[in-house]
């Protein structure tokens, strides 16, 4: 796949499962290719497979997402995969929580380029957020699962869920994180393999429902 393919013309397959964010999705990928390298948001190594290895790892991400929800998207970075579940999610609310100020400078004018009405920029680190606010908390490459549960879960409303985009290391992560979890009140966590049919390399994803705050006594269901 070349450049020019990866950042203008969104492959077949973006068409097939995202026609209607089709255009959106390669605007984005534009931004990403262009201000997002120059930025050192993206690596010039990662412009050839921005579609494959980023875009749509990222959104299919929306398949464990539940109707209307308001999510934060914590460490979001260029936007992945806040900005990505926003273009194919319009009924979602979607913040973009990230403490730098080089990269909320990028997302603002991203969310403003791509007329993102469903997009939020908030500089924030997550453990300054208010508990309990959201239906769903997402994030990718930020932290070991154990520390980032510390950070996530208490953000979740009760049933709310923790999505945590994870490579092969999720299922060890995971296994070390176990006790972590049943302290934060965590009543079910599971592995997905998501797009193991259509993507070139399935995106993981480590889900966990959210229950009583730190502390509680209820344990967590190994859901595998």
């Amino acid at each position: 796949m070349t450049d020019s393919v990866s950042r203008e013309t969104p492959p077949p397959l973006v068409e097939k499962l995202f026609p209607r964010a089709a255009v959106r999705l390669s605007a984005y990928a534009e931004l990403l290719a262009t201000e997002g390298t120059l930025r050192g948001l993206i690596g010039p190594r990662e412009v050839p497979r921005l579609w494959d290895r980023h875009l749509l790892n990222c959104a299919v991400v929306e398949r464990l997402v539940p109707e209307e929800a308001l999510v934060a998207d914590v460490g979001t970075g260029a936007g992945l995969p806040g900005i990505v579940l926003a273009i194919v999610r319009p009924d979602l609310q979607v913040e973009l929580v990230e403490p730098l100020l080089r990269r909320t400078t990028f997302l603002e004018e991203a969310v403003d380029a791509l007329e993102l009405e469903n997009a939020t920029v908030v500089r924030s680190r997550a453990e300054d957020l208010p508990r309990a606010s959201y239906d769903v908390v997402t994030s990718r490459a930020v932290a070991p699962l154990g520390k980032l549960a510390r950070w996530c879960l208490p953000l979740c409303v009760e049933g709310g869920l923790m999505l945590a985009m994870k490579g092969s290391s999720a299922e060890e992560e995971l296994d070390a994180s176990e006790h972590e979890l049943t302290k934060l009140g965590a009543e079910l966590w599971h592995i997905h393999q998501l797009g193991g049919d259509e993507l070139a390399l399935p995106t993981t994803v480590v889900s966990i429902v959210a229950g009583r705050a730190a502390g509680g006594s209820r344990h967590g269901r190994h859901g595998r």
